[in-house]
């Protein structure tokens, strides 16, 4: 007999599973679940643990905890597979708020309830100070990380199915993209000329790169006689103060990015601005060197470089724009001068054609304007045509 159920009381019943005999010692083996309700229910319960035997998706309940699960997950998959501030902010969010509200639930019987409820309570009452719940992108966040994770445990095999999948994540209406226009990008420019930010800034609205990876540019990255940067890893800075240099997370993003002829004078300038100032304090440059970086050649912090921006865009006239929207402005500009999608997408990394139009397809109404005057020119053309060909 492969399967069996007992009644144990009233509403209780014991399905036993047999799952045939140990190989190494012989001995028989059986699986015992415990169901509340009648006896169909058991039964139904039963069949489908049957069934599951023979596709061959059964697996053997589990006493492993998610708050144990999360953080075996982190220290063998977050850690060596994302970048260290992605896998910084999920060991964070799972510390602070997933395993203290979720982490005695064994991981079989986590249900798709009680993430929803849990979602219901942090958008309530998530916040320690008790003014009120996290903001619905933030138990987005949450949502993502179990969602990744459980992926990962069903691919263990320790779970038959991701319960994320039938869980509803808070919306949220994503910050309207701020960028620049030409003549507002040069004017900003043109304020922080004599700053110590002005290479960094200009390189960043000139290339559309992402801000880790201006910070992790070596001079060995830079090649100002062909003027193009190569970009083969990021900086992360981690909240015990260290700096983690990485490599990129995808193909597409280890990238050439060619630079315009502005850009590469600026460099140029920057870097025997650079090697002056070492020669001076008896420290030659070597090509090893960060691009942008202190007198010490210790690297920026990140988080400044965006509080300069922020500080010097306000005294500018720019408050709403941010040192990540100046690879937004890249994207927009070359989008208004008929830079081809593929082109836009190659140069800045983001994985995909298709990203880069999900992104970037709204920044700019003058674009939807020129494009239905282009179809009219089109079809201005062949009435043209015609018109000559009847004269004739």
């Amino acid at each position: 007999m492969r399967g069996s159920i007992i009644k144990r009381s009233k509403d209780s019943w014991t399905v036993i599973l047999n799952l045939g005999r140990d190989p190494t010692t012989g001995k028989r083996r059986q699986q015992w679940v415990t169901v509340q309700g009648g006896k169909r229910v058991a039964e139904k319960k039963l069949a489908e643990l049957l069934h599951q035997l023979d596709t061959g998706d059964y697996i053997k309940p589990d006493k492993v905890t998610l708050g144990s699960f999360l953080a075996r997950w982190l220290q063998d998959y977050a850690w060596p597979n994302l970048s260290a501030e992605t896998a910084q902010a999920y060991e964070i969010m799972a510390r602070s708020h997933l395993i203290p509200a979720l982490g005695n639930i064994q991981l079989q019987q986590l249900t798709p309830a009680r993430l929803q409820a849990y979602y219901t309570e942090k958008l309530t009452s998530g916040r320690r100070d008790g003014n009120g719940g996290l903001s619905p992108r933030t138990v987005r966040h949450h949502h993502r990380l179990l969602h990744v994770a459980l992926g990962s445990a069903v691919k263990l095999q320790l779970v038959q199915r991701n319960v994320a999948d039938s869980v509803d994540a808070p919306k949220f209406r994503p910050k309207e993209m701020q960028t620049f226009d030409e003549e507002g990008m040069l004017s900003f420019l043109e304020s922080v000329r004599d700053t110590e930010y002005h290479s960094v800034f200009h390189t960043a609205l000139f290339t559309g790169m992402r801000r880790s990876e201006l910070l992790a540019l070596r001079w060995s990255d830079v090649d100002l006689d062909f003027g193009v940067i190569s970009i083969n890893r990021s900086l992360h800075h981690l909240a015990d103060k260290s700096f983690v240099f990485q490599p990129p997370k995808t193909v597409k993003s280890r990238r050439q990015v060619p630079l315009s002829p502005s850009t590469s004078i600026v460099l140029r300038k920057h870097r025997d601005d650079q090697r002056s100032e070492r020669l001076l304090m008896g420290h030659p440059a070597t090509e090893n060197d960060l691009v942008f970086c202190h007198v010490d050649r210790s690297p920026l912090l990140p988080h400044s470089v965006s509080q300069a921006w922020r500080r010097l865009a306000k005294q500018a006239g720019f408050p709403d724009i941010r040192l990540h929207d100046a690879r937004h402005t890249h994207a927009t500009l070359m989008l208004e001068q008929g830079v081809n999608w593929k082109i836009i997408s190659e140069r800045l990394g983001p994985g995909s054609v298709a990203m880069t139009l999900d992104l970037y397809a709204h920044a700019s109404p003058g674009l939807q304007q020129a494009a239905a005057q282009g179809f009219d020119r089109v079809f201005d053309r062949v009435r043209a045509a015609n018109e000559a060909g009847k004269a004739i």
